[in-house]
């Protein structure tokens, strides 16, 4: 061998020897997180406010493993400002507002349909507001969708309005609280998302107020539009829409534009093999002006149940029929147009609750009601 190629075999020798500790050092995972990336020089950020009314996304939790049994007396709460503190990428996709909706928290009651019409007033002040391009509102999952609904019916604006929680605590191991509030935001900050009314967002799915639902107790997959799917989603590069919504809502409602203190009293029964007709008397004897009937099937009540429905119509109670299966139109048969009960077509009963409460606002006839149900 001569000299040239002995150096080069040695040469070869000692970047095979080294070649492990090379790439060891190469797969090292870095120790610091690069900051959150700036947007463009000269790039205009929407203005979103986000309004918190408490729930999971603003509850702790200890350990993070428990995503079950947090919050409760003495845990503090998740504070707006701590969402922007824990979250900078907030401030790369929009000029952040923090609003507190909550109600105290010495409050003896919980959340109230009052908490929503108050809530609903501040915020018909922040879409007239022009530096606001939108809005994100925070609610515990439990009675959101009732919630976005409502706000569905009664603001007036083309602005977007997205309803978001969280199946698990802000603090948890995994939380899906962070992603899906940055993804409202996304969603709260895009011009596609005007007029389309109250939207929901959570897991990457865009549903309407009025079609989503919760469907699971724990599942981070638990919003869904059962008949009718999700209207876009929130991908990792754009949001995106594929269909609009095309029932009446926001600018379009007949509702919308006034403060509303209180709504009239409106109560469910639900029906089942031998579900007796004495709960239905009971809720006239307190002062209910509308009855929903979750009814078997397509809408059933049981023989006691419809005996009561009549006792109560009699007294000027104006009754509508929901399915409990919570899939499907409950459709306007000649017998329930006989029977003068309301179908409420796809709406789960709580929603058919909320939408009755507002036409009887306005109005006690059946068929002006009906109008209301099939226009909403």
């Amino acid at each position: 061998m001569n000299r040239l190629s002995l150096i080069v075999a040695v040469i070869s020798a000692t970047l095979l020897t080294a070649a492990p500790m090379l790439t060891a050092s190469a797969a090292e995972i870095p120790t610091y997180a690069p900051p959150p990336a700036a947007p463009p020089p000269g790039t205009r950020l929407p203005t979103v406010v986000i309004m918190s009314m408490g729930g999971t996304i603003a509850s702790r939790g200890t350990p993070r493993l428990n995503v079950a049994n947090y919050g409760g007396k003495g845990v503090p709460r998740v504070d707006p400002q701590d969402w922007f503190n824990d979250e900078p990428e907030l401030a790369t996709i929009a000029n952040i507002r923090l609003e507190d909706g909550r109600p105290p928290v010495d409050r003896a009651s919980g959340e109230t349909q009052g908490d929503d019409l108050r809530v609903a007033a501040r915020l018909r002040v922040l879409m007239q507001d022009p530096t606001v391009d939108g809005v994100v509102v925070t609610h515990g999952t439990n009675t959101l969708a009732e919630s976005a609904f409502l706000m569905n019916l009664i603001i007036d604006t083309a602005k977007p309005i997205v309803f978001v929680g969280s199946q698990r605590p802000w603090t948890a191991l995994s939380g899906d609280g962070p992603r899906n509030l940055y993804d409202a935001v996304r969603v709260a900050g895009t011009k596609e998302a005007a007029g389309k009314g109250v939207l929901h967002c959570m897991n990457q799915y865009i549903n309407t107020a009025r079609d989503v639902s919760k469907t699971s107790a724990y599942r981070v997959q638990t919003f869904k539009g059962i008949d009718v799917g999700a209207i876009g989603f929130a991908d990792p590069d754009i949001v995106k829409f594929y269909r609009e919504p095309m029932r009446r809502h926001t600018m379009a409602s007949e509702f919308a534009g006034r403060d509303y203190k209180d709504l009239p009293t409106v109560e469910i029964a639900y029906a089942y093999r031998d579900a007796p007709g004495y709960i239905i008397d009971a809720m006239v004897a307190n002062g209910a002006k509308g009855i929903v009937i979750d009814g078997t099937g397509a809408g059933s009540p049981t023989t006691s149940q419809t005996d009561a429905i009549k006792r109560a119509q009699a007294k000027g109670v104006v009754v509508v029929a929901t399915a409990r299966t919570h899939g499907g139109r409950v459709q306007d048969t000649p017998r329930r147009r006989e029977a003068k009960i309301v179908p409420g077509d796809n709406l789960v009963p709580e929603k058919a609750r909320i939408l009755l409460q507002l036409a009887l606002t306005k109005t006690k006839d059946v068929a002006d009601i009906q109008r209301i149900f099939n226009e909403y």
